[in-house]
């Protein structure tokens, strides 16, 4: 279940956000959402981890019919006073989403998987009831942004003291183990350091090339979801011995075991 924010962390959090660096990546977050997932007018969002509401709100501006999980019950309070009746709100935890499957066109994890203990089973959930996409925003720690949270963390900082952080390669392990070989697309952003304070920011796009830099501040990636079917092997339980014999046959051998029975059948050997 990992962290759950209390008022005193969200309230830290939320002043985090509304800082010049958290705003350089909701923006940046923003346009990974549209060009990654492309959302539809209407289109079911479940955020996973939506805290007091900051990324259902910009969600709701794309015009998605939106959802919100939480399992801190304060975020959720905060949350619905900021969005009313606007959102459908849940309090409950990542591992264990008390939804349908595919209940949601799209599912996103925003600063969510940082702060969670059970990653993968996170992520299975997700793709369980997303029937289109799953979508992951992190900080990248391989950047010197996720240098600084990381040293913030061991100084005793209480947003980042306990938060795991994930790069590319990791989140693509994360995301083949949940759902196997399925389509990937992922984005950086590169954004100054919040004691900075420079708003200037650029972005580089990649479609899992080689030729990327995937070293930005804020890592985006977004896995389509494919559905398979496997289906069993059903053995034939009446033997035929004879290669060459006609399926009339095989129907009439079927017909006497079902006479011998006590099973009436008619002329094709069926039961009647």
């Amino acid at each position: 279940m990992g962290l759950i924010f209390d008022k005193k962390i969200g309230r830290i959090y939320d002043e985090w956000y509304h800082s010049s660096e958290g705003r350089a990546i909701n923006s940046s977050i923003e346009k990974f959402i549209l060009s990654m997932i492309r959302p539809l007018p209407g289109e079911r969002v479940l955020d996973v981890g939506c805290g007091s509401g900051n990324q259902l709100l910009m969600l709701k501006r794309l015009g998605l019919d939106i959802s919100g999980i939480d399992a801190s019950e304060s975020m959720i309070e905060r949350a619905r006073e900021r969005l009313g009746h606007q959102c459908t709100l849940t309090t409950g935890i990542a591992e264990n989403l008390p939804f349908d499957d595919n209940e949601f066109d799209l599912v996103v994890l925003i600063n969510t998987l940082e702060f969670l203990d059970h990653p993968l089973e996170s992520l299975r959930e997700a793709g369980r009831v997303a029937s289109k996409k799953v979508f992951i925003g992190v900080i990248n720690s391989l950047s010197w942004n996720g240098l600084v949270k990381k040293i913030q963390g061991y100084l005793g900082d209480p947003l980042f003291r306990k938060a795991r952080f994930y790069n590319l390669w990791q989140l693509k392990s994360l995301l083949q183990a949940a759902y196997g070989d399925v389509p990937i697309s992922w984005a950086c952003s590169r954004i100054a350091p919040s004691f900075i304070r420079d708003d200037r920011r650029s972005l580089d796009k990649g479609q899992d090339t080689e030729n990327q830099t995937p070293f930005g501040s804020f890592l985006g990636i977004s896995a389509t979801m494919i559905y398979r079917v496997k289906t069993d092997d059903l053995h034939l339980k009446i033997g035929v011995k004879n290669k060459k014999q006609s399926l009339v046959q095989v129907r009439t051998t079927f017909g006497d075991l079902q006479r011998n029975r006590g099973v009436d059948t008619n002329e094709r050997g069926l039961p009647v």
